[in-house]
């Protein structure tokens, strides 16, 4: 199982290079949208069918299809809130770094990783104080319009994306390999809509433009920043 999930994560990744760097990225992730469209009504199930699970779908149990797999990757980014405020954190960031949008393929492929290094049984230390500090940071970036390079935003999103990759890697070890490779597809196709859909937001809202915009993204990061806090604080008092 090892060797077919790290060819199931070089194909993934060869996948979204290539796609991300394409002229038909628009097309690309319209369609991508229309498979979650289509695939809504039973995620949203899976996602309000498990409240007790704040970081598993399907009552905790591994997923033994391929479409169980999808679902339970595609759900995990959205129950778990630290990793979704995570991604919408740093889709806003993307609309203000020069091929911003590309490069949010930096953290899909640091996800995959730390996922894969899960399944092989690697001890990641601290990984959920790490993603706790990544929502914290990443809300201030917002709040307090700091310039980024798109070297140092690729960087820093493919590295904290080891530590939410290996986060994600606890609900799908043991799994069959259809459903593993599934998962892993899952979790890549809705962290990039969901970031590339902030992203895509704020540069609708710069195209108007409207004068409220950024005090809103500001305002988003807030919102993320002291949710961080939270999730950070709730480790120490768990």
């Amino acid at each position: 199982m090892p060797n077919l999930a790290n060819r199931v994560t070089i194909i993934a990744l060869a996948v979204l290079k290539r796609s991300l760097g394409s002229k038909l990225m628009r097309n690309i992730y319209t369609k991508i949208l229309n498979v979650i469209a289509i695939l809504s009504p039973a995620l949203l199930g899976l996602v309000f069918a498990a409240p007790a699970h704040a970081h598993h779908v399907m009552d905790g149990q591994l997923p033994n299809t391929f479409m169980q797999g999808l679902l339970s990757g595609m759900a995990h980014p959205i129950i778990g809130l630290d990793h979704l405020a995570f991604v919408i954190a740093i889709g806003l960031i993307a609309a203000a770094v020069p091929r911003g949008l590309p490069v949010l393929g930096a953290f899909i492929g640091g996800a995959l990783f730390g996922c894969v290094i899960h399944l092989f049984s690697f001890n990641l230390p601290v990984a959920e104080l790490v993603i706790a500090l990544s929502v914290i940071s990443a809300g201030a970036i917002l709040v307090f319009r700091r310039p980024v390079t798109t070297a140092i935003f690729a960087g820093g999103i493919a590295i904290v994306g080891v530590f939410h990759g290996y986060a994600y890697g606890e609900s799908i070890v043991g799994a069959e390999v259809s459903a593993l490779s599934a998962y892993l597809i899952g979790f890549s196709i809705i962290q990039f809509s969901v970031a590339a859909a902030a992203c895509y937001t704020v540069e609708y809202l710069k195209a108007k433009p409207a004068p409220w915009a950024q005090n809103g993204v500001q305002l988003a990061g807030a919102v993320i920043g002291v949710f961080g806090v939270y999730v950070l604080t709730n480790q120490f008092v768990a």
